[in-house]
């Protein structure tokens, strides 16, 4: 309710551009694209920001859509500095639930939400957890950080220092793609062309390097 409150005083970029009346029944065309998504948050009105948080949350928690689409459309609609704030808390509440889910509800209403071959091969997360090595993962470009979020709630680490590791490991990346939607909205495409190629180079490095870079945290964390 406090989120629907206060996001009647959050600024409202391009909400003379939103087409009054559009049709938005079909949810799954929704977050098919930024564009569309974007489109779809100008016409909620003063309650956009709320509602973009929400999906945040859901992002992490159901994942129904991926990351990259909601951060890059929140940078579009709300600007860098919005944006990037609705995100951030947006996320920190998602990775928050899910840790909670996790820690409560316990594996087997984690394996309905992450496969079991996953929950195997980050198993040891759960039996010694280090906090250095999970900010890593966090800030490691293209990591399944929602999928993380359950596998530490199954694990000994205290909630304060999982959302330390989970907020400051989000950051960097939650603002890159803020930065990408807001570069499209002020029609900077020259800097969104760099974004985006060191966004994809970074992506690049971390999939050819995964197995060097899972086998050293790996590592590290059974010799700490």
């Amino acid at each position: 309710m406090l989120l629907f409150f206060f996001s009647r005083y959050i600024p409202r970029p391009f909400s003379a551009f939103a087409p009054p009346g559009e049709d938005f029944d079909d949810f799954e065309g929704i977050y098919s694209s930024s564009d569309k998504l974007s489109k779809f948050l100008q016409n909620l009105g003063p309650y956009s920001p709320a509602v973009f948080v929400l999906l945040q949350v859901l992002q992490v928690v159901a994942a129904p859509f991926p990351g990259e689409l909601t951060g890059v459309a929140g940078g579009y609609v709300y600007g860098v500095t919005v944006g990037f704030l609705l995100s951030t808390v947006g996320l920190s509440l998602g990775s928050w639930v899910a840790f909670e889910l996790a820690s409560i509800l316990g594996r087997p209403f984690v394996e309905r939400f992450v496969k079991r071959e996953v929950l195997e091969k980050f198993n040891f997360l759960t039996t010694k957890t280090g906090t250095l090595i999970c900010f890593v993962l966090f800030l490691f470009p293209g990591f399944p950080k929602d999928y993380l979020c359950y596998v530490l709630g199954l694990s000994r680490m205290k909630l304060s220092t999982f959302l330390i590791v989970s907020i400051l490991g989000r950051l960097p990346g939650t603002y890159l793609l803020t930065m990408q939607g807001a570069t499209i909205r002020n029609e900077e495409y020259h800097t969104f062309i760099i974004l985006a190629f060191v966004s994809i180079a970074a992506l690049g490095v971390a999939y050819l390097y995964r197995n060097h870079i899972f086998a050293w945290i790996k590592h590290r964390h059974e010799h700490k």
